[in-house]
């Protein structure tokens, strides 16, 4: 029976994660023209691998790279200061965790780190951006905009 609570754990992880996957779904459908669902279903692992690329680039302050150490930590950790498995207010502490560390970083490092190590679509682009607080212009609109 040692191994009942790490299976509860399993569970209430993948049970937090669907939760989260259908909210973003959710405001992907109210909102097409800022993100497709493609893009929100993809984010959450694209923002794990931003902020790992981020912590290994060297380029970067050393307090940005412990920032972003922590951040992964607690983002995979499955103890959190709200629980996940709330609905909505549960993912509340991560974005607004991820929003003031990006903002911290992108200060730090300027905004073109942040468009270099993004793995993911310019959509999801657009939303970490505006996560930083650097409005939602994604790749396509950089280069519209400097035509």
């Amino acid at each position: 029976m040692a191994w009942h609570p790490a299976l509860q754990l399993v569970v209430a992880l993948a049970l937090a994660y669907v939760i989260f996957l259908l909210g973003l779904a959710v405001y992907a459908r109210r909102h097409p023209d800022v993100l497709s669902l493609t893009d929100a279903l993809r984010l959450g692992p694209d923002i794990l691998r931003l902020v790992r690329r981020l912590a290994a680039d060297r380029a970067l302050p050393r307090g940005s790279r412990l920032l972003l150490l922590a951040l992964a930590v607690y983002l995979v950790l499955p103890i959190d200061l709200v629980p996940d498995f709330l609905p909505v207010v549960g993912y509340a502490d991560d974005l607004v965790l991820i929003a003031v560390v990006l903002r911290a970083v992108v200060r730090a490092a300027g905004p073109d780190t942040l468009q270099h190590h993004w793995p993911g679509s310019d959509g999801g682009l657009r939303v970490v951006r505006a996560l930083a607080g650097l409005g939602g212009q994604g790749r396509d609109d950089e280069q519209r905009n400097t035509a």
